[in-house]
């Protein structure tokens, strides 16, 4: 989450501006993203405007030692890539594509490698926010998703999978902000007889440095059928005039389960 709506002045009415009826760029707010923390944001892109944002790239590594395994694995994606376009002056539809992920393990014990790569799977988003998109102190959304399974196998979910984030925003003292996240996700089960769920839950504090840079610390967790995961984030951020932004992050595991490294860099652009 990225964004600091509240910096702007409030503004008329802009709810007649839809698809068709595209918002000035005189009135337009804030530039908002997704990324890059885990935490999403409750803001939509305005009506009738486009926002690519996208990873150059993304990459994880772990080391498995539970029971006295011996596995290290990484995974790689390259462009992942999320289009948004404003429906309404508080609803966008996202579509979020995965072009290349690339998946390696390695079994120190056993001597077996695995390597997977191709295309990922395909998520299609709708946000709605109840408040907050174009002042105030604060700012509630909703986003339902689906996951489609178009991914090589292994490398995604071989189901269709989907579930319901709400992400929640507030003004804290001395120029600072908190983002709120709750996800529940219904997953297909390892054995593939039904569906199981997933809650994953996520803070995230921001403040703005200096010269267009901010930064922002976050703690996301996610609990499930198989072992907890906890992670603690941080990254920066860099605005590059309105309609841009450059971004760089790490998500540290805090347990067993999590992957110990992520490392990521990307940018974002409205048009």
């Amino acid at each position: 989450m990225a964004h600091a709506a509240w910096a702007a002045v409030p503004i008329a009415d802009k709810s007649t501006y839809t698809i068709f009826n595209r918002t000035p760029e005189a009135q337009l707010r804030e530039l908002s993203t997704d990324r890059p923390d885990i935490t999403e944001s409750p803001y939509t892109v305005d009506a009738g405007w486009f926002q690519i944002e996208s990873d150059f790239l993304a990459y994880s590594r772990s080391h498995d030692t539970a029971n006295g395994a011996d596995v290290k694995a990484s995974a790689l994606s390259v462009a992942a890539l999320n289009f948004k376009f404003g429906l309404t002056s508080n609803m966008d539809l996202q579509t979020v594509v995965e072009p290349y992920v690339r998946l390696k393990a390695d079994d120190k014990k056993s001597g077996q490698h695995a390597r997977i790569a191709g295309f990922g799977d395909i998520t299609s988003r709708l946000k709605i926010n109840f408040w907050g998109n174009d002042g105030g102190d604060s700012a509630l959304g909703l986003m339902p998703f689906v996951t489609w399974p178009t991914s090589h196998r292994g490398l995604g979910t071989d189901s269709v999978e989907g579930g319901l984030i709400i992400p929640y925003a507030h003004k804290l003292p001395a120029g600072w902000d908190v983002g709120l996240m709750t996800e529940v996700d219904l997953v297909r089960s390892d054995d593939d007889d039904g569906y199981t769920q997933e809650w994953t839950n996520s803070i995230t504090f921001g403040h703005d440095i200096a010269y267009g840079f901010g930064g922002y610390m976050e703690l996301a967790s996610t609990v499930g059928p198989g072992a907890g995961q906890l992670s603690f984030d941080f990254g920066a951020t860099y605005g590059v005039g309105e309609h841009g932004q450059l971004d760089v992050g790490c998500n540290v595991g805090l347990t067993r389960a999590t992957d110990d490294l992520t490392i990521f860099a990307g940018w974002s652009v409205r048009f």
